[in-house]
């Protein structure tokens, strides 16, 4: 049984026609999704030339040509484009291909009934610009890109904010890479640096840890290998403040725990690493080998395998020298290890500090960014020596001035 749509209620039609008219919009924009390119793999010269100029608005001429043979004019696919015109809102005047000039003349070859070689040329038939011209053209190129960079130092800004003499501030853009040589499929990482509890702080909203997304693993070669691609960034700063000469300044440590997730959702301990983060700026990929601690005889292996879970260490930080640890030495007697795979981490360091900002021959003279540092401290600490023997001396002046004048004076005699 079926109803004519006049005599459906009212609000059941607008209904079923709102239905409708969402269906078809959202196959539009299914549509515009798979058609639309959000990467241009291999662009052109003019799609890149085009991508970085000033867009300013344009106005298009074309100049063509129709080649067809006898009878057949009027179709599109015997039209050719024999020059381009273009006029920016500053009055400039772009022509594609360039006048001929000196050059042999273009060439177009057409395909048809029988093959075709047409040239043609492009001269400039206008007359000489007048100096007058000339002068005003290049003040309107200037004075359009003076507003161009402008408007680029409007989105940059004046305030740059700078550090303290004697400080380092280290930013680092890294990425979680890949995880290979592991037992188990479907690997994710978890990770965090550690900065030294001296010298070393990070702004309140830092986040300092992270944990990739699960990843399955891929046969490449001999290993099965995982690709996280899992970006990460953090800050940190760094004052010298320890005069002491047996004093070496540490530095962060990054510090990374693999594991296995199942299909029952059970995970397992892959490996733990740390490695200690570049002391130089610039960019850098490193490996970092793991282990996972190992239990003695088969029921371990076995209840790893079929229930999941293993030897977890309480304390990550225990895969080095614990920053907690107080003691001389620190022993692992008794600790069974395996080594499992390892774990690629690409890191790309920036360090900010005035140091940087001294001349090149002092720079030769100093080996690293510390060296720096500390010169900015002792030379901290010659200033301050110096002005207390300033503020030393005044007071002594002060109080030579304050006593009697035949006390003070080497020119006086006793009379007895």
């Amino acid at each position: 049984m079926t109803t004519a749509a006049s005599e459906m209620p009212s609000f059941l039609v607008e209904r079923m026609a709102n239905v409708r008219r969402r269906r078809q919009d959202r196959r539009g924009m299914e549509g515009g999704i798979l058609k639309s390119r959000i990467v241009t793999w291999e662009p052109s010269e003019e799609f890149i030339r085009n991508s970085h100029v000033i867009n300013t608005p344009l106005q298009t001429m074309y100049i063509m040509a129709d080649l067809g043979p006898y009878g057949k004019l009027g179709y599109k696919k015997y039209e050719h484009v024999l020059c381009t015109l273009k006029v920016d809102s500053n009055g400039v005047i772009t022509v594609k291909p360039d006048f001929t000039g000196s050059r042999g003349p273009y060439r177009i070859e057409t395909d048809g009934e029988k093959q075709e070689l047409w040239k043609y040329t492009i001269d400039s038939v206008s007359s000489l610009a007048q100096p007058e011209e000339e002068e005003r053209e290049q003040r309107a190129l200037r004075d359009l890109y003076g507003r161009h960079k402008e408007y680029l130092n409007s989105l940059v800004g004046t305030d740059f904010e700078t550090t303290v003499p004697g400080a380092l501030r280290l930013f680092v853009n890294g990425e979680v890479v890949s995880a290979q040589g592991y037992e188990f499929d479907n690997l994710y990482v978890h990770f965090f640096v550690e900065l030294p509890t001296t010298s070393w702080s990070s702004p309140a909203f830092q986040q300092l840890s992270g944990i990739t997304q699960t990843c399955a693993t891929k046969s490449l070669g001999t290993d099965n290998v995982a690709y996280f691609s899992y970006p990460f960034t953090f800050e940190a700063s760094f004052l010298h403040e320890d005069e002491s000469a047996g004093a070496l300044p540490a530095w962060p440590v990054l510090y990374c725990e693999v594991l296995s997730l199942d299909f029952w959702q059970r995970y397992r301990v892959e490996g733990y690493g740390a490695v200690v983060l570049p002391a130089t700026p610039g960019s850098h990929t490193l490996t970092v080998p793991t282990w996972r601690p190992l239990e003695l005889g088969p029921a371990a292996e076995l209840r790893r395998f079929f229930i999941g879970g293993s030897l977890e260490l309480e304390d990550l930080s225990y895969v080095r020298i614990p920053g907690t640890f107080k003691g001389e030495r620190l022993s692992r007697f008794g600790l069974r290890t395996e080594t499992t795979g390892s774990v690629t981490f690409r890191l790309h360091c920036l360090q900010q500090s005035r140091a940087f900002m001294e001349s090149s021959s002092l720079r030769k003279r100093m080996r690293s960014v510390l060296d720096r540092l500390e010169g900015f401290s002792q030379q901290s600490s010659i200033h301050n020596v110096l002005e207390a023997f300033r503020r030393a001396r005044r007071r002594m002046q002060e109080a030579r001035e304050s006593l009697p004048q035949d006390l003070v004076s080497p020119s006086g005699t006793m009379v007895s």
